[in-house]
């Protein structure tokens, strides 16, 4: 028997086997990555929907809101405050014929809305009374609101600060979204521009 022959396909077998696990260990780990790069691609096209709908339903929201506000039941005008951050309005948003005090505001990040329903006899808005909620969270952008007067045409620019509330006559609303800064999806943007019905005259 030639014991050098033997030794020699013993040898061989060895390198095959360790180029064989070294094969597998490449595949295995191809194989995890894309797992992983496929569930975290889903993931962000998921959470990129959820954003979408979610920022809509919101300006959909603020749309009807805005549009069909109105002076306060305490005969006070139809907006209280206006800033870059924070809107604050009358409107009858349950159509109970008593307009609601409805303020938006940026809170750090998050994007609220508060709530005051008029009380007593006669009626009166307690600031005690105000009911808040995050409307949207992750925001990015620190202007929400920009306001403009009866001569805008579409590129006139928007009212300086402070706002001359009387003035007002189209807000315009941008909310700027992104759940993760550092991975996808990529900051989503939503943004209306909505006329006062009720201050309406040239626009």
């Amino acid at each position: 028997m030639n014991f050098k022959k033997i030794h020699k396909q013993k040898g061989v077998t060895l390198i095959e086997t360790l180029f064989g696990v070294a094969v597998f260990a490449l595949i295995a780990i191809a194989i995890g990555t894309f797992s992983r790069n496929l569930w975290y691609y889903n993931r962000a096209i998921g959470n990129g929907l959820d954003s979408s709908d979610a920022g809509r339903n919101l300006l959909k929201t603020m749309t009807t809101e805005i549009r069909t506000a109105s002076s306060a039941n305490t005969g006070a005008y139809t907006i209280s405050q206006a800033s870059a951050s924070s809107f604050t309005f009358y409107s009858d948003i349950d159509d109970d014929g008593i307009r609601e005090r409805v303020r938006y505001f940026l809170s750090g990040t998050n994007l609220q809305r508060g709530l005051i329903e008029p009380s007593g006899n006669p009626l009166t808005y307690v600031s005690g009374n105000e009911v808040t909620k995050t409307v949207a969270s992750n925001v990015t952008n620190a202007t929400i609101f920009e306001y403009y007067d009866r001569n805008y045409d579409g590129s006139t620019a928007a009212l300086g600060s402070p706002i001359t509330i009387p003035s007002v006559r189209l807000v315009k609303v941008t909310v700027t979204v992104d759940k993760d800064i550092n991975n996808p999806p990529e900051p989503m943007t939503f943004s209306t521009q909505v006329s006062m019905r009720n201050l309406k005259d040239n626009l």
